[in-house]
């Protein structure tokens, strides 16, 4: 059953699992959804020109940084064409400690990104249960996640 926040996030249904999803982060690093299972997974849709993803950039670092040794990680998605040095530099001068994807075309989504920043939530179980198009804090996903146990 889905629990919804009013105003915070929207509920989605019909949207696949997230088990069959791979990334490959800015790193190099292999990301499998189904390695997650028994996690929450906060995907946030960003860009570097984007003054909301700017402003919700530090509420994820500290969401992933709380959480991401227990119950919750972070995935940042670039929706950008950035090269791979100014997507590094970009990482490093904002100080991000989740994984970063580079845009790719075809790269699998969650659900539509109508705008920027647009944040699904992935419950443990692999389900898209939320999105959120507009900029979140780490309190919005924390109350979202204790309502939806």
């Amino acid at each position: 059953m889905l629990f919804v926040l009013p105003l915070l996030f929207l509920a989605v249904s019909g949207m696949a699992g997230a088990e069959e999803r791979r990334f490959v982060d800015l790193n190099g690093n292999a990301i499998r959804m189904s390695e997650l299972h028994g996690k929450w997974v906060v995907v946030n849709y960003w860009a570097s020109w984007c003054p909301p993803c700017l402003e919700e950039l530090p509420e994820l670092v500290h969401f992933h940084e709380t959480h991401k040794d227990d119950k919750a990680v972070v995935i940042g998605i670039n929706a950008e064409n950035l090269s791979r040095a100014e997507l590094l530099s970009f990482v490093d001068e904002y100080m991000l400690n989740f994984p970063i994807i580079p845009r790719r075309n075809d790269m699998p989504g969650f659900g539509p990104v109508p705008g920027l920043p647009t944040t699904f939530l992935i419950d443990p179980e692999g389900n898209t249960v939320a999105r959120q198009v507009g900029p979140v804090t780490a309190e919005m996903i924390e109350n979202f996640m204790a309502s939806n146990p």
